[in-house]
């Protein structure tokens, strides 16, 4: 098996890397047939925004904090472990971004896409699902679109539920919510197209941010699941995510 090797610029992530790379070899992405990241999950979101064009399930390793879509960092048997993985497969979210000068940008998220107020002002937003308004008026610090994969990130630590992994669902989870002060968010299909409008946006900027890339001074967002893209995450049999979300749901 060839494998293409990532880590981060922290010293156990290179450490990391350096060994493997000594007994496994480094081969080029264009030539590999997995690609397997020595960090935290930071790294594996990275590795998906710029790789998926080459099409190659990824293999994390935990050389970072809490590791959450990683496997537990050991070089012993790494091949056999990777071939005996449990995959699985997710499609991305895809985002249309329209910022204030009238640039349109296109991305993907793996966890989530939400917007955040950029000044000391509350953010205004209209939420739309499907063509419908829904919410003609949120006044937040911010909202997050997230995927079933990313629910137990930011949209957990923003009281957003966790969703299980073969749910076919995506959360709407407010950022500290002022007006409508009882909405909570919202469960949605995978399949719903999510679109947020800005209002007021000269005196009250809001910036979108697709897991970690940021987009400055967003009027108009689009959010959908593309489903054109297959991401495969590899874990271990007895890691799998099914297990991880169960454990986070009853964690103190």
């Amino acid at each position: 098996m060839k494998i293409h090797f990532i880590c981060s610029s922290k010293a156990k992530s290179k450490s990391a890397y350096e060994a493997m790379v000594k007994r496994y070899g480094q081969y080029p992405v264009c030539d590999a047939d997995c690609i397997v990241v020595l960090s935290g999950d930071g790294m594996i979101l990275r590795a998906f925004h710029e790789n998926y064009q080459h099409n190659l399930p990824i293999y994390g390793m935990n050389c970072g904090d809490l590791g959450f879509l990683t496997n537990k960092c050991q070089s012993e048997n790494l091949i056999r472990r990777i071939e005996n993985a449990v995959p699985l497969r997710f499609h991305p979210l895809r985002a249309w971004i329209e910022k204030e000068n009238g640039e349109m940008h296109s991305t993907i998220a793996v966890n989530e896409v939400y917007l955040l107020r950029e000044t000391h002002q509350s953010a205004k937003l209209q939420v739309k699902t499907d063509g419908i308004v829904r919410l003609k008026e949120l006044v937040c610090d911010g909202l997050i679109t997230s995927s079933a994969l990313g629910s137990t990130a930011y949209n957990y630590s923003a009281g957003g539920p966790i969703i299980p992994s073969r749910t076919s669902l995506m959360a709407l989870t407010p950022i500290s919510s002022f007006r409508p002060r009882c909405w909570r968010g919202a469960l949605l299909p995978e399949e719903t197209c999510v679109e947020l409008k800005v209002l007021y946006n000269a005196s009250r900027p809001v910036c979108a941010v697709a897991d970690y890339v940021e987009f400055r001074k967003a009027v108009n967002v689009k959010i959908v699941q593309d489903e054109s893209l297959t991401f495969s995450l590899l874990l271990d049999s007895d890691n799998t995510l099914e297990k991880k979300i169960l454990d986070e749901q009853f964690a103190t």
